[in-house]
């Protein structure tokens, strides 16, 4: 890099121009740069040679003698002309400037004869084309209108507007379109006012709304709007999308027209005139458009850079503009073609050139273009290149080791081995553009590499490089080879019992099966060797269903996925039908057949439910009677119980308790074997557990005769011996288990299901 003054660049750029018939015309363009710098004119992309009409003046500005917008032989002098320079390290290219010829048309609006009533609104418009843009003045009566009175609004597109309107504003109009062209007046329009002011009153009324516009970024808009009523309407604008209009740069001219100066692409949108009668929300509305367009302007300039040959140069331009520009990227002048090491990405914002070599070195430009004007900026590439760098490594092989790796070998280079630091392998897949290249470094004593996670059944591309600390060498030859295939992953395997006999199983696909893909499903008995498949499913089959299997026995199963490659790993369940099987057996089918049988058990254990009950409930009543009674009367007189010893519980006799108790087992005994049969059924309907079973046994011993019972004693005295104290409970003597001697053991049965 030489430095800023060497670049080659422009100063001045030849710019758009409106030219005049039969008038000279000079288009400027200077550059500065390492000389000789050789500048050259063309016209619509062909060289302009000189001639007595055209030629290139010293200072590099192109001079037309007698512009002319059609010359004898067809040609014409408009056009897009743009400057080229050249020196020795490459070409640049102006931006193109738009030359037209200066015209003027006839005028095709004329101002119109109106008759309105004193205090309306009067209206006259001319239009007429031209280039430049003509300056329309109005004249009444042969005298340029007066702009001083307030009453009076002319508009930048030929309109004049009268508002309060009094008699002496009668008279004959005319409107003077000027430019560098020509000088055109218009036909003449009579304005007569018309009686006195009225007061009569008329709904507010838009005679005209805003136009259409499409403008440049800084030039001025007026948006037109002009309404009448009575009384006089008051105008307002607004935006459609809701968006303040503001303050800065916008004027109202006359009564309502709305003027924006120094546009921006902020200021595009949709404007609404409104035009509401004092007073009330009565209104009408009139809406018009503006685009607002900006000339394509660089954000950011591409800057010239240095490499070393082999390397990658990224040039960056970014452009913005209303509509947005389109950007083209010359070479030297030229349009630039990609190709595998020239890429553009990013709607052609960044040139990327891989693997650079001196056949690169030049200039590279950015030209930026939309429908509101171009620019362009240039950069050069330098590539370097010292004497007495490697040649490129010899022998280079590369070897498939697996379906992710392959290793690479190659030999040092011929020439200039003894500055070598190191080697650096360029890996790419062959598919891929060059930009997704990435690079593996090695060093200098090793001349092999083994590269690894690679895809599987894919092409990659290798090339070496030797590196000094002065730069790397050419890249030596280019090796594709492919990687093995891959066989597929292990699949997710479930087991779901469906039956005694039946298992399902289900899986989730591998994403990495190829071509020809599907699974293979094995199964066995756990005690044997053999299989019985394989199973061969499609690809879209996820689920199996294994039937007439034994339920006495545990079972393998195995899944695998396969492709044109081979066999991928199994994955194995084990899987037993036993509980199943028991759980029938504790919990049978229903068997519609037997429903009259079922009906009949359900009966049989409903009885036994009612008998078990009531029986319960006498024998409640009964100890609840003899228990009271026993308490509140007693066989002795008060005096008789106060001298007369009492005889202790423990030596009374025991013949009654004997009698009752056998009296009470007995009757226990005729209820327990009028129920047996009962019993058996609910037995058979509902097995008991080992532990309930423990439970009937605990139970039972609580029965046992040796376990004390306090019996009460009755007897019979004289009614005038008889008498009422109040009982003091003697201590009851401990029971060895633990529990109450005189409670009753519960009973243990089947629940009722009804």
């Amino acid at each position: 890099d030489f430095g800023r003054s060497s670049e080659l660049a422009f100063v001045v750029e030849p710019s758009d121009d409106i030219a005049v018939q039969e008038q000279p015309l000079i288009l400027y363009c200077q550059v500065e740069g390492i000389q000789p710098i050789t500048i050259t004119w063309r016209k619509n992309g062909v060289m302009i040679l000189d001639s007595e009409n055209a030629f290139m003046l010293a200072n590099g500005s192109l001079y037309v003698s007698r512009f002319q917008r059609v010359r004898e032989d067809g040609s014409s002098d408009e056009g897009e002309y743009d400057c080229m320079a050249q020196n020795h390290y490459g070409l640049v290219v102006s931006r193109k400037a738009k030359i037209q010829a200066a015209t003027m048309s006839d005028f095709h609006i004329h101002p119109q004869n109106a008759v309105v009533e004193e205090g309306g609104v009067a209206r006259f418009q001319c239009q007429i084309h031209g280039l430049p843009e003509p300056v329309i003045l109005w004249h009444k009566n042969s005298m340029p209108v007066n702009t001083d009175n307030e009453r009076y609004t002319l508009l930048p597109k030929g309109v004049l507007q009268i508002t309060g309107l009094r008699a002496e504003d009668s008279g004959i109009f005319h409107c003077v379109a000027t430019n560098i062209a020509n000088v055109k007046f218009s036909r003449e329009a009579r304005l007569t006012v018309s009686g006195s002011h009225s007061t009569v009153y008329k709904d507010p009324m838009i005679l005209v709304g805003p136009e259409n516009l499409t403008l440049t970024v800084h030039q001025t808009a007026v948006l037109e709007c002009i309404a009448t009523g009575n009384p006089r309407p008051i105008v307002s604008w607004s935006r459609l999308d809701g968006r303040p209009i503001g303050v800065e740069g916008i004027q109202v001219l006359g009564t309502g027209n709305l003027m924006i100066s120094d546009l921006t692409v902020q200021h595009s949108g949709i404007y609404v005139c409104a035009a509401n009668k004092p007073g009330t929300r009565v209104r009408r509305t009139a809406q018009g458009s503006l685009v607002v367009q900006a000339p394509a302007e660089f954000v950011q300039h591409p800057q010239s850079i240095s490499r070393p040959v082999g390397t990658t140069a990224i040039f960056t331009c970014v452009a913005q503009g209303e509509p947005p520009p389109q950007i083209t990227w010359l070479r030297n002048g030229q349009i630039l073609e990609t190709s595998d090491h020239i890429k553009l990405k990013n709607n052609n914002s960044t040139l990327s050139i891989y693997g650079i070599n001196q056949a690169d070195e030049a200039i590279y430009q950015c030209l930026a273009e939309n429908s509101a004007g171009s620019t362009q900026a240039s950069a050069r590439l330098t590539v370097l290149w010292a004497d007495g760098l490697p040649s490129p490594p010899q022998g280079v092989r590369a070897e498939t080791v697996s379906a992710t790796t392959i290793q690479v070998s190659w030999e040092k280079p011929l020439q200039n081995t003894k500055e070598i630091i190191g080697y650096v392998l360029h890996i790419r897949k062959a598919a891929d553009p060059v930009e997704m290249e990435y690079q593996e470094a090695v060093s200098k004593s090793t001349f092999q590499q083994l590269v690894t996670d690679l895809e599987p059944s894919t092409s990659y591309s290798f090339y070496i490089k030797a590196y000094t600390s002065r730069g790397a060498s050419k890249a030596s030859e280019v090796t594709v080879v492919s990687t093995l295939g891959e066989v597929p992953a292990m699949p997710s395997l479930f087991i779901k019992v469906i039956n005694s006999t039946t298992v399902q199983a289900t899986w989730e696909p591998s994403i990495k099966l190829g071509q020809h893909k599907g699974f293979k499903l094995y199964y066995r008995k756990v005690h044997l060797s053999q299989y019985t498949g394989p199973v061969l499913l499609a690809s879209n089959v996820t689920a199996y269903n294994i039937t007439h299997l034994d339920a006495s026995v545990v079972y393998e199963v195995k899944l695998l996925a396969y492709n044109q490659h081979g066999d991928g790993n199994s994955t194995v369940r084990f899987v037993s039908l036993r509980e199943t099987v028991e759980r029938t057996v504790l919990n049978p089918p229903c068997d519609c057949m037997k429903d009259e049988q079922n009906n009949k058990t359900s009966t049989t254990g409903i009885i036994i439910g009612i008998h078990i009950g009531v029986t319960c409930i006498i024998f409640c009543i009964l100890f609840l009677m003899f228990g009271y009674r026993g308490r509140l009367l007693m066989c002795k007189n008060v005096q008789e119980q106060l001298s007369t010893p009492q005889i202790p519980r423990s030596q009374r006799s025991t013949t009654g308790l004997v009698l009752n108790g056998a009296t009470r087992r007995d009757r226990d005994d005729r209820d327990l074997n009028g129920k047996q049969l009962d019993m058996n059924e609910l037995e058979r309907l509902f097995p008991a557990s080992p532990s309930q079973e423990q439970q009937e046994k605990g139970i039972t011993s609580a029965h046992s005769p040796s376990a004390p019972h306090d019996e009460t004693q009755i007897s019979t005295l004289p009614l005038d011996e008889f008498s009422i104290i109040e009982e003091q409970p003697d201590p009851l003597p401990k029971n060895p288990h633990g529990s109450s001697p005189a409670a009753p053991a519960p009973k243990h049965g089947p629940a009722n299901e009804g």
